[in-house]
């Protein structure tokens, strides 16, 4: 049986203290900027808010001063956050095709026939377990152009109709998740359809930065929205643009430092074995990184995202499928009057390492480096709804994964 965590400390870490020496990155989520991406998104004629959520019977329960968790299943319908990162990507490529500033065009203007007369027909393309897809699929419908998405091996059939329901044309294929990517790459190059994916590499920086700016509306919500600064932010961990995101923006925002936890599954740990390894350069792990955590299952880090993350982050969590599992239960099944949360497994994963850190004693070690004692107030963001109902009532229900 694995251990239900494994953890590392990050030894490049650098605290607030050195925070102009990744400035160049930096500079794209100061609050300036992260205003900007909130009033494009803003223009969207259904956009609402998500909550932020105090536990308060929770956190007494734990022993904690605050568990605070911003809920994004609800974001524009689409049961998930990624739809923040694919429509800003989406908007700012075409507002560079038009040679605008995004400052200058609405949701709706994007929308406009004039403008897809001009653009021609567009074809978007992208990798997903599920919800940036969707994101991706939905944007490129709502603005009347084409997008192609694929995903790998093991990926729910929900999600993968849910994508074909917003208009695209979606596939799973035998591959995994990073060699998916590397393949819809080449489809991309070879057809001239435009990529959109939340990873970069030499030659496709723009798009994977303005996707992680996508995500700080959420962001400037949760300030907006929170009473009392966090002392503490668990943040799942796929390749890394959203917590990258976080980071970058709540590092910058507060001026005490925060202490940033990152949480990944066991199959797929790149930043928990990057931090193991200690070295100025990431590592990459491999194979089916068949997880429940679907959203997760990344075993190559956003190299954006690492330079950000290895200079901020100080713990990398490695968690077992019963930890997630158990964090859905519990969200799901809330205290006295604390708010009912549907997560899903990769939205509930990283409140899950909280509560197994909080509540089993062989962890003492760890809750003591983190000092998460009764002055810890703990930020959270459900990425994710019940994405795939029939394993959600599974897990929730049936108890799929309480016993391993």
């Amino acid at each position: 049986m694995n251990e239900k965590l494994k953890w590392v400390l990050n030894q490049h870490y650098l605290g607030k203290d050195n925070v102009n020496q990744v400035t160049d990155l930096l500079s794209h989520f100061t609050l300036e900027q992260v205003r900007k991406v909130g009033q494009f998104q803003c223009t969207y004629e259904k956009f609402e808010k998500t909550p932020l959520h105090y536990l308060e019977s929770l956190a007494s329960f734990i022993g904690v001063e605050k568990i605070l968790i911003k809920d994004e299943s609800s974001r524009f319908g689409l049961n998930a956050f990624k739809v923040l990162g694919g429509v800003y990507a989406i908007a700012q490529y075409v507002a560079k095709k038009l040679n605008k500033n995004i400052e200058e065009l609405s949701f709706e203007q994007l929308k406009s026939p004039t403008i897809k007369e001009q653009l021609g027909e567009l074809t978007f393309i992208s990798t997903t377990d599920g919800n940036h897809g969707r994101g991706v699929a939905w944007a490129a419908r709502e603005l009347g152009f084409q997008a192609r998405i694929y995903m790998p091996a093991g990926s729910a059939k929900e999600r993968l109709q849910n994508i074909k329901n917003e208009g695209a044309y979606a596939e799973i294929t035998s591959m995994n998740y990073d060699d998916t990517v590397r393949y819809t790459s080449q489809l991309a190059q070879k057809n001239g359809w435009v990529l959109v994916q939340d990873t970069m590499w030499n030659g496709y920086e723009e798009i994977p930065l303005w996707i992680m700016q996508g995500y700080t509306t959420l962001i400037q919500e949760i300030v907006e929205q929170i009473q009392q600064a966090p002392t503490h932010v668990f943040l799942q961990a796929g390749v890394g643009s959203f917590a990258a995101a976080v980071v970058a923006f709540l590092t910058q925002y507060y001026e005490h430092d925060i202490t940033f936890v990152l949480v990944e599954p066991h199959v797929a740990n790149c930043y928990y074995e990057s931090f193991k390894a200690g070295t100025n350069e990431f590592v990459s792990v491999g194979g089916d990184m068949q997880t429940i955590m679907a959203g997760l299952a990344c075993g190559e880090p956003n190299p954006q995202a690492w330079q950000l993350l290895k200079a901020y982050t100080k713990v990398s969590i490695s968690c077992e499928e019963e930890v997630a599992a158990t964090g859905m239960r519990i969200l799901g099944n809330p205290l006295n009057t604390d708010a009912r949360i549907v997560a899903g497994e990769s939205g509930a994963a990283p409140f899950g390492c909280f509560y197994e850190i909080m509540t089993n004693g062989r962890h003492g070690q760890l809750k003591d480096t983190l000092q998460l004692d009764s002055d810890a107030r703990v930020l959270l963001v459900n990425t994710e709804g019940d994405t795939d109902k029939e394993n959600y009532r599974q897990i929730v229900w049936h108890g799929k994964y309480a016993t391993l």
